[in-house]
């Protein structure tokens, strides 16, 4: 058994199966590292305003939301990263140009370009947000992560004016056709990283499970990285080791591996 003391948990296709419950095989898992004093986080693209219920059946309070923008210990702030306010500002406009819906999601609130719309009102039930508001400019300088819906093929291509900024595939089957606006600078490997350094643990003592393309650079920069059977095609090439999908305890054979769990 290694020295490990840190577990990073994706919450979306890793902890959550698609029926939005949680197997009694991960609340056992993460119960047993809580019980041998091992810090958890959850790491996801949501905002975390969003996630109190999950976090509050888990008994997790250590967090890195927004995909990497957004970082909390023990209830305590650690970082906030703001994206500038002219990338999302560009952003916008092509969003407007294709009329495509987009939710910027601050600390508080998730602000939509179309908040009336059908495939808005999908999004917000089956992510389970619910501080919704209509965009306002107001925010420019708050928001913190973004997601576009409706993206078709093409259409994607003209979101790459910026070199270090890139679109995530959301890894739910229903919402392909979403997309999470990922920096190259502030990313779930970024929230990591600061993590890491701010508790003093080695990255080797860390581990991590993911299962989208916004995964990707927390599992490279942890020492044992796990993706999750149910993963994009394209992860797997950025994790150490694969695991069973969300409807069979990825999490906990993942951890079982490592002998961290019985």
């Amino acid at each position: 058994m290694g020295n490990y003391k840190l577990l990073f948990l994706d919450i979306d296709g890793t902890i959550l199966r698609p029926d939005n419950s949680i197997e009694e095989s991960t609340k056992d898992a993460v119960s047993q590292l809580q019980d041998n004093g091992m810090e958890i986080f959850l790491a996801t693209g949501r905002p975390l305003h969003e996630i109190k219920e999950l976090a509050k059946e888990l008994k997790i309070n250590s967090f890195i939301g927004y995909n990497g923008a957004y970082g909390i210990y023990h209830g305590e702030d650690l970082f906030q990263e703001p994206m500038k306010a002219e990338t999302v500002e560009h952003f916008l406009k092509i969003v407007n140009l294709y009329e495509h819906e987009v939710v910027l999601y601050t600390n508080k609130s998730n602000s939509w370009t179309s908040i009336d719309s059908a495939i808005s009102k999908d999004f917000m039930k089956s992510f389970h947000l619910h501080q919704n508001e209509p965009f306002s400019f107001d925010i420019l300088n708050e928001v913190l992560g973004i997601t576009i819906l409706n993206i078709k093929g093409k259409e994607r291509a003209s979101y790459d004016f910026d070199k270090s900024i890139h679109l995530s595939q959301v890894n739910v089957e229903k919402y392909f056709h979403c997309y999470d606006v990922i920096r190259d600078n502030v990313n779930k490997g970024f929230g990591v990283k600061r993590v890491l350094e701010y508790l003093g643990i080695p990255k080797e003592s860390s581990i991590a499970f993911g299962d989208g393309m916004n995964d990707k650079e927390m599992l490279l920069n942890v020492g044992e990285g796990f993706a999750m059977g149910n993963a994009h095609p394209d992860l797997f090439a950025y994790a150490k080791h694969r695991t069973t999908d969300v409807n069979h305890s990825g999490i906990y054979v993942g951890l079982q591996k490592l002998g961290l769990v019985k």
